[in-house]
């Protein structure tokens, strides 16, 4: 009889690992401390080796016949003024959270997983037990305190399919999702206090009153009820080998969102973590050598891009630095596709 796995966080990362397991006969439980279908904070689009990795796993079609939707073009704004468009090297996928991490769930349930919401795991992490809890909260990244606020809204025209918005204390992505929606998600840093992001969350997202950004969002038609936000965000590049449990997605590291696709290492890291944990299950792996080969197989996969992706967050927070990089992807495609390979 194969030993059971218990996953603690019902994320992408979490459902995705035990999905993937019970496709291969291992017994799985997941703790939840929500409850489905809930809006996250999230940028609502996948681009990478996400979506092989779905694909891999037979996730893709569903997800498409789901309603998700492909994204082809991409802009970045400063104020007024367009900087740069580009067509993706490929395309993304698009689907809202609330409707993704559903799908998950109840995919992992026909499958036969044991899947327990509104429970909060408080037990010890020892053999057989996964972290796939979400993101590490930190008061503070380098002096700043990092803060996403993400709303569905309608209403709005987009000259591209995923929209970059870059403001003074941060940035705000546009994303087309299906039925008219766009999801519109936004990173912020401040050194003061984080504010009070239940009533200011407009101020935040809405961009300078002379901006596109602003024009933009002063005629949309926002649904509130999908309106949340997360506090003590870290980005500073961590090695899974350096931690002591069994991790996957966000919970060991996450890449900074404009430079990087956190919904793909999510996919990835999942899938980076199956064949490992049936060795375990079927007695063929001691869980410390499962621990260390799931944190080598993520640290290979993901280092250098999460190098990358820290160096060019640290630019685009610098106006200087983030108009060379602007000038450099409107004037050369090589320059453009090897930045978005390198962080995806």
């Amino acid at each position: 009889m194969p030993e059971n796995v218990t996953i603690i966080g019902g994320g992408l990362a979490g459902l995705t690992l035990g999905i993937g397991l019970r496709r291969r006969g291992v017994p799985v439980t997941v703790w939840e401390a929500g409850r489905y279908p809930r809006h996250r904070v999230c940028g609502e689009f996948i681009s990478g080796n996400g979506q092989i990795s779905l694909a891999r796993l037979d996730l893709l079609d569903g997800l498409r016949s789901a309603g998700a939707c492909s994204a082809r073009s991409v802009a970045f704004f400063a104020g007024p003024t367009m900087i740069v468009e580009h067509t993706l090297p490929e395309a993304a996928l698009c689907i809202s959270r609330f409707e993704l991490d559903q799908l998950l769930a109840r995919q992992f349930q026909r499958l036969g997983g044991e899947l327990r919401q509104g429970a909060r795991w408080c037990g010890e992490f020892g053999e057989g037990i996964v972290r796939a809890s979400g993101r590490r909260a930190e008061p503070l990244t380098d002096g700043w305190r990092l803060f996403g606020l993400k709303v569905h809204a309608r209403g709005i025209s987009l000259e591209a399919d995923l929209e970059m918005h870059f403001v003074p204390s941060g940035y705000v992505g546009l994303c087309k999702l299906a039925s008219g929606e766009v999801n519109v998600c936004g990173l912020f840093r401040s050194k003061a206090t984080v504010p009070d992001l239940a009533q200011r969350w407009r101020d935040w997202l809405g961009g300078p009153a002379a901006s596109l950004l602003h024009s933009r969002l002063a005629v949309a038609h926002f649904d509130e009820d999908s309106f949340c936000s997360v506090a003590g965000l870290c980005l500073r590049p961590q090695c899974a080998i350096q931690r002591n449990e069994c991790c996957v997605g966000d919970v060991f590291t996450m890449i900074p969102p404009v430079t990087g696709n956190g919904m793909s290492m999510a996919f990835e890291s999942a899938e980076l973590a199956i064949e490992p944990l049936v060795k375990f299950s079927h007695g063929e792996l001691t869980w410390q050598d499962v621990t260390l080969e799931i944190a080598s197989r993520c640290d290979e996969r993901f280092a250098a891009r999460l190098r990358w992706a820290a160096w060019l967050q640290r630019a685009l927070f610098q106006p200087r630095a983030r108009s060379v990089l602007m000038f450099l992807a409107a004037r050369s495609e090589w320059s453009w596709r090897g930045i978005f390979e390198r962080t995806r």
